[in-house]
């Protein structure tokens, strides 16, 4: 009965320290205070906003109850430049995905074991994993959707380096490939067409080549692209030809994705043991064994008891 009670007035006091923290963020409004102190009227005409821009405007000053740790900022900016969200309020609808997730999953979590009959604590254990789940949940979904990302530029690499190989070769510069690159895989591969675009706008904003480059291998953070990257430095700085370099790697990654493919077909055998053995050998048995285990019971133990 204790637990009960405690569980209850826990319950009770967040929601109302919830609800007043989001009433007094949002639907108390400075403009009626100054309008009664100044006497005048301060007029406003707003446009109506589309559902999800007024979704992420919650989450936005949702996020803005949070403490901003500089540091933590700093990881999880990087982990949202990865995952392709690079607008400035990204890490806002973040930090308010955070609160409402948090908030939201501990009620619904009570809705579901209200009417339990499991014991107290465990009703309070499974409110607190669900709270930390909600508040924890929205960096996975970061860390996966960089992770889904970094993917697509793996898998769209190899033919953007074999088009670069063509462009270079048939006469245009390093930018001039970038940019055409960027042109032509935007429908195949739109993640590393992306990734080329940027690079070509710093580029032409003034900035240097090495350091364009280099910012293009600290975004996406995918080592064949660092690999790529500083192929591209090197044969700058040296003097080296840009179209030999480019083929040189282009033909390292053809052996390296080869000697990928050999690995993991080398590792099959052994990643079927565990299948092979829980799913397949047990109804092998059945039908081998089966009829010969069925007779034995039928025939030979009758034999045996009868003499």
């Amino acid at each position: 009965m204790t637990w009960t009670v405690l569980f209850s007035f826990l319950l009770f006091l967040g929601i109302v320290i919830g609800f007043t923290v989001i009433g007094l963020r949002f639907w108390i409004k400075p403009k009626e205070a100054i309008e009664r102190v100044s006497g005048v009227t301060l007029e406003t005409h707003e446009q109506p906003a589309h559902p999800s821009l007024v979704f992420r405007d919650m989450l936005e000053r949702l996020g803005a109850i949070l403490p901003e740790n500089p540091k933590d900022m700093t990881v999880m900016q990087r982990k949202l430049v990865r995952a392709g969200y690079r607008k400035d309020n990204a890490i806002k609808v973040v930090y308010g995905s955070k609160v409402a997730c948090a908030v939201l999953f501990p009620v619904l979590m009570t809705l579901a074991v209200s009417h339990s009959t499991a014991e107290p604590a465990n009703k309070l254990m499974g409110i607190i994993a669900s709270a930390a789940a909600g508040f924890f949940g929205p960096n996975e979904w970061v860390k996966r959707a960089g992770a889904r990302r970094q993917k697509g530029i793996q898998k769209g690499l190899s033919n953007a380096l074999d088009l670069m190989v063509v462009c270079v070769e048939s006469g245009l510069g390093l930018d001039q490939a970038i940019m055409q690159v960027a042109k032509d895989l935007e429908t195949a591969h739109p993640e590393i067409s992306e990734e080329f675009a940027l690079v070509n706008m710093e580029i032409k904003a003034g900035k240097r080549r090495i350091d364009a480059l280099r910012n293009l291998a600290d975004r996406t953070g995918v080592s064949d692209l660092k690999k790529l990257v500083a192929v591209l430095i090197q044969a700058d700085r040296f003097g080296t030809g840009i179209a030999q370099s480019l083929r040189g790697h282009a033909e390292f990654m053809r052996v390296q994705a080869r000697q990928i493919a050999e690995e993991k077909a080398a590792k099959l055998g052994v990643k079927l043991v565990f299948p092979i053995f829980f799913c397949i050998l047990p109804s092998l048995f059945v039908v081998t064994v089966g009829p010969v285990a069925m007779k034995i019971i039928r025939e030979l133990i009758p034999m045996m008891q009868s003499i």
